[in-house]
């Protein structure tokens, strides 16, 4: 039976819910019927372009100049995968997670070894350049790696993940760029406690679940870290190993394990990091060192997980899945049908659109406003919609709010708010560079009941939707 089917008996909330596979190998294999799969020889230079022209996951079985590993991206771009991910359909998608993330912490197991642990070099052969670490602009300095990374609060003991990008600028040294804040309060325990490095671990090569999960910004440093919420939504144990150089133990299944220490003392100068929006933003960072001290690997041609960062791929939608879930919780206390909440990829990581049902006036500018008064930086720009709205068509969403906007009526502005480092528009604040203010802008596009409800419906071809040109062509 296709695994992707398969019942899962010990969710009884769920009917629908089925046991992912613990590791990206089983979901590549289990979702061939959805995978690209590259055969021929591709350059490392040629994977990011190649990626980003993909709308469904690809594989790299050939990169020429790393003949013993294999690449892929684009995991969770499109929510049909985002639902493959947690073995759920596309619709029941995004109530499972949100119901999930309410759900008490499932913890982790650790195991003595594991698939990961094949493969070990430690010390000076811990070398950065062997790994296919790919330049993902034409005007980077470094190759970049994506990789969710794993720390540990010294106080709790909770693990906190975060997709922290790195950039490689030695055989084992990289400058790391950690803008999630609980990565800042992590480190900034350690310095309390007189530490001078934080151990770290980048984990490559992990099915998607982890990734989703490791991408929570919400309250929760002093209950649960994000790895210990991974078995939560994926509804299975999670198997960890310890660490050949550092203390800390890190997913048995990964393909890749880059363990290592962060300076806590110093900061270097980093220039053209490249933000969601596509835009070379901040222009410059001060950031801290990373001093690799092992990596580990599976022997079989483990597969390196890349997010190649432009123009509308993974490394846009991964960091707003969770936030789609808790934003999808707070939308439904309100009273609301909620159908959808979505950060499109296409929306460059600073817009978000809801797709609900109220019942009378005043819902919707309360929910836009919940939204706007998220606490990530990612909600510049809100809309509403109605169902009848398809949310995967940005020309549907500007027909929305083209057709069903009144711009005295439906549209407001708050001015003054923070921005996103990587929006240009936004205002640079003197003294705390890279932060910005920027207004935020929330419009009504939902069907209007102070209009008559058939002024709305939208006229179609005779047959529409029910022949394919394709059947007349030879």
């Amino acid at each position: 039976m296709n695994q992707v089917l398969r019942r899962n008996y010990l969710d009884d909330d769920d009917p629908t819910g089925t046991r992912p596979d613990k590791d990206l190998r089983g979901f590549l294999d289990v979702n061939r019927d959805a995978v690209t799969v590259v055969r021929k020889p591709v350059s490392i230079d040629h994977v990011g372009a190649l990626s980003a022209q993909s709308e469904r996951p690809i594989l790299f079985e050939n990169i020429v100049e790393y003949p013993g590993f294999r690449m892929c991206d684009i995991l969770v771009k499109h929510r049909w995968m985002q639902a493959r991910a947690l073995g759920v359909a596309p619709e029941e998608y995004l109530p499972t997670l949100a119901r999930r993330l309410r759900q008490p912490p499932r913890g982790l197991v650790t195991v003595e070894t594991g698939p990961v642990k094949e493969v070990k070099l430690i010390g000076e052969q811990a070398d950065l350049t062997r790994l296919p670490v790919p330049f993902h602009t034409d005007i980077e300095k470094y190759p970049y790696i994506t990789a969710m990374n794993i720390v540990k609060d010294p106080e709790t003991g909770f693990y906190n993940s975060s997709h922290a990008g790195t950039n490689p600028v030695g055989p084992r040294r990289g400058l790391t760029s950690f803008i999630t804040p609980h990565t800042q309060i992590v480190m900034a325990k350690h310095r309390r406690m007189g530490r001078k490095t934080m151990p770290i671990a980048i984990c490559f090569g992990l099915h998607p679940a982890y990734e989703i999960m490791g991408n929570f910004s919400g309250l929760h440093m002093d209950l649960w870290g994000e790895m210990e919420m991974v078995g939560t939504i994926m509804d299975m144990d999670i198997e960890m190993v310890p660490c050949e150089t550092i203390d800390l133990t890190v997913p048995a299944h990964a393909e890749i394990i880059v363990e290592g220490e962060v300076n806590l003392e110093d900061l270097f100068d980093e220039e053209e990091i490249i933000a969601p929006t596509m835009y070379a933003l901040p222009k410059k960072q001060k950031l801290p060192e990373l001093n690799v001290t092992a990596i580990t690997m599976r022997a079989d041609r483990p597969i390196y997980r890349n997010h190649q960062v432009v123009p509308d791929t993974d490394h846009q939608a991964l960091p707003r899945l969770c936030h789609e879930a808790v934003l999808y919780n707070r939308l439904s206390e309100m009273g609301l049908e909620v159908h959808d909440v979505r950060f499109p990829a296409w929306g460059a990581a600073v817009s978000c659109i809801i797709t609900i049902e109220y019942p009378r006036q005043g819902f919707v500018n309360d929910a836009l406003m919940q939204c706007m008064g998220a606490p990530w930086l990612n909600t510049k720009m809100v809309v509403a919609v109605s169902p009848d709205t398809d949310v995967d068509d940005p020309a549907d969403v500007y027909l929305a709010i083209a057709t069903r906007v009144d711009p005295a009526r439906d549209v407001f502005i708050v001015p003054n708010t923070r921005c996103n480092f990587g929006d240009p528009s936004g205002q640079p604040l003197d003294g705390v560079y890279p932060h910005r203010v920027v207004g935020k802008m929330g419009i009504d596009a939902t069907r209007k009941p102070r209009h008559d409800p058939a002024d709305f419906d939208r006229a179609w071809p005779k047959h529409w939707g029910k022949v394919d040109l394709a059947d007349y062509l030879d």
